[in-house]
């Protein structure tokens, strides 16, 4: 029995064009299905065998972030993919609670959509053996391990969405990695080691990074004067920043200015 795709994308030539994709990768596989809500988009996965929905998160009507709450209150083991053009805080922490598979931001790559929904039929693959043949060992020797780890995957990847946004609009603030695990919902230790995992530095020293990122883009800018700029990025100390920045990039602020106008 073939397994069934559901796709629901309310932009007609996005709709057409993924489900061309689509019927060319898995056609001989798969039933592909299309919604252009989703209204229509519950109306298919309660009339039809789905097993994987694809799901644009904003839709007029029901929105795909609202039908994925629904799809998973009935199917625990639906792979669940949301395509968005909106990279909002709120969306990530839901897709992490429904348990979706990925979260692809828009443009995506037909690339990296083949490479997702490849994952999802493995992973519905997995399901259908393991209900079919629940008592047969050969076929669980390592699959929940193998399992949790690819959620585990897959809610890294939001996390690590939800954080660059959090950062993009709190940088200049005093925060810690103890506001940053509040604010995507983690433990303080689960967060670290993840963070670490993800980035290969703690948090602190990222921050710190990413405060003199942004503050190398405002001295290239002659209008802003340089005292204001550590204020800009989290350092009210004048001299502290000035410290901070010759550490991270070999000079100081003034230098820095001076270089990328010669």
């Amino acid at each position: 029995m073939p397994y069934g795709i559901l796709i629901a994308e309310d932009e007609l030539i996005e709709r057409m064009v993924l489900k061309k994709t689509l019927v060319k990768q898995y056609g001989d596989c798969c039933e592909i299905y299309a919604a252009a809500n989703g209204k229509e988009a519950l109306k298919i996965f309660r009339k039809q065998s789905v097993q994987i929905a694809i799901l644009d998160i904003e839709m007029p009507g029901i929105k795909g972030i609202d039908v994925a709450e629904i799809i998973r209150q009935e199917s625990e083991s639906c792979c669940i993919i949301f395509l968005t053009a909106y990279d909002r805080f709120e969306y990530a922490k839901r897709a992490i609670r429904l348990r979706a598979m990925e979260y692809l931001l828009k443009p995506y790559s037909e690339k990296e959509l083949l490479s997702v929904v490849e994952e999802a039929l493995r992973w519905a693959d997995k399901t259908a053996r393991a209900e079919n043949f629940p008592e047969n060992p050969e076929l669980q020797t390592e699959e929940p391990e193998e399992y949790f780890l690819a959620e585990e995957q897959s809610r890294l990847s939001v996390m690590v969405s939800m954080v660059e946004e959090y950062l993009r609009e709190n940088y200049w603030k005093d925060i810690s990695m103890q506001d940053a695990a509040r604010a995507v919902h983690y433990s303080d230790a689960y967060f670290s080691k993840m963070f670490k995992q993800q980035y290969g530095v703690n948090f602190t020293a990222y921050l710190t990074d990413f405060r003199i990122e942004e503050a190398k883009k405002m001295l290239r800018r002659p209008d802003i004067n340089i005292k204001e700029i550590g204020g800009r990025v989290g350092y009210e100390d004048p001299t502290y920043f000035a410290r901070v920045f010759r550490r991270v990039t070999g000079q100081s602020p003034t230098e820095y200015r001076m270089s990328q106008i010669i």
